[in-house]
């Protein structure tokens, strides 16, 4: 069990720091290569945030692990969701524009609703894959344009991307492109045996303990591919910049159900175990209508409020491991 436990703390230390250098990494090459701040916000930093949690699900779905790899997608959600927001919200009550609120965070209850019918219905397609793929082309494109063309309507992807500026002030440090494309590489080697052993440690920890690999998905994976997001958002929310946590949040949401939905459902098309599709889905379906309900009240999440967040969170984990 020791055994398993170290190399699952491993993989994930390690995929943590090659997520860092990767977006490191990539920010500066496109920066030298004469991308706009704005498209380097949308797309590098948006995918390179999101390279943990996808590489953890792609690993798992390539090596049999259905369970580990949608309960990460899942699980990542209601951390984020419950953990990250209730926490930045304790820290300061978190202001809520409502145009990006309603747009991004119900594209992301919608996607979580249609995950959930297709879950318990026709099971995973690669069409299914190919459909969430195409509609995260599109967001991006649509992001892209109300950014140029609506500044102060922020989207979600946006603010992501601002959550990285606001905890990173050393990020557009001139580098020579030799050195930005080593850090860049040396990011992509590590979260690949990052996810890797993060997978292996999982699986035989499911095994060792008794619990199944949706489970250790959904909590342990989870928090621990969300621990980024939460140390950008928690900064950003000492820093005051309630909206960009916000953000964060939500781009994440969108990310983690568009492009790692996506691509583990072309990689392992199939269907979602039962402790998801019976459980996970449906509480994060209700987590994102509460949190929907909570902003549009007063405009803004309490600490109240973020408390009730984070005591969910609480008897979810609890459930789970009552529940083995």
């Amino acid at each position: 069990m020791l055994s398993a436990l170290f190399i699952l703390t491993l993989g994930f230390v390690i995929l943590i720091v090659g997520g860092e250098l990767l977006v490191r990494g990539a920010v500066r090459v496109a920066e030298r290569a004469g991308m706009s701040e704005l498209l380097i916000g949308l797309t590098i930093v948006g995918f390179g945030t999101s390279a943990p949690e996808l590489v953890a699900s792609v690993e798992a779905a390539r090596a049999g692990s259905p369970g580990i790899a949608w309960g990460n997608i899942v699980g990542s959600n209601l951390a984020n969701s419950l953990l990250i927001l209730g926490t930045a919200s304790l820290i300061l009550p978190m202001v809520v524009p409502r145009g990006p609120l309603w747009r991004d965070g119900g594209l992301a209850l919608i996607m979580t609703i249609i995950l959930w019918l297709v879950a318990i219905t026709t099971g995973i397609t690669v069409a299914i894959g190919v459909a969430f793929l195409t509609l995260l082309v599109g967001y991006l494109g649509y992001a892209y344009w109300a950014e140029r063309t609506q500044p102060a309507g922020a989207s979600a992807l946006h603010e992501k991307a601002e959550s990285l500026e606001v905890s990173d002030t050393h990020l557009h440090d001139v580098q020579p492109l030799w050195r930005s494309l080593l850090v860049l590489v040396s990011g992509i080697v590590l979260i690949v045996l990052g996810g890797r052993w993060l997978v292996e440690g999982a699986v035989d920890l499911a095994r060792l303990v008794g619990m199944s690999e949706a489970v250790i998905g959904l909590t342990v994976i989870a928090i621990g591919t969300s621990l980024p997001e939460l140390v950008t958002s928690v900064i950003a929310a000492y820093k005051g910049a309630s909206a960009v946590a916000l953000g964060n949040v939500l781009g994440s949401n969108i990310f983690n159900l568009l492009l790692i939905g996506g691509v583990t459902a072309v990689i392992a098309p199939g269907t979602i175990p039962d402790e998801i599709s019976n459980f996970g889905l449906p509480v994060l379906i209700a987590t994102s209508v509460l949190l929907l309900l909570f902003a549009a009240t007063g405009r803004k999440i309490t600490r109240w409020e973020g408390g009730i967040l984070l005591v969910i969170y609480l008897i979810m984990l609890v459930y789970n491991v009552v529940a083995v």
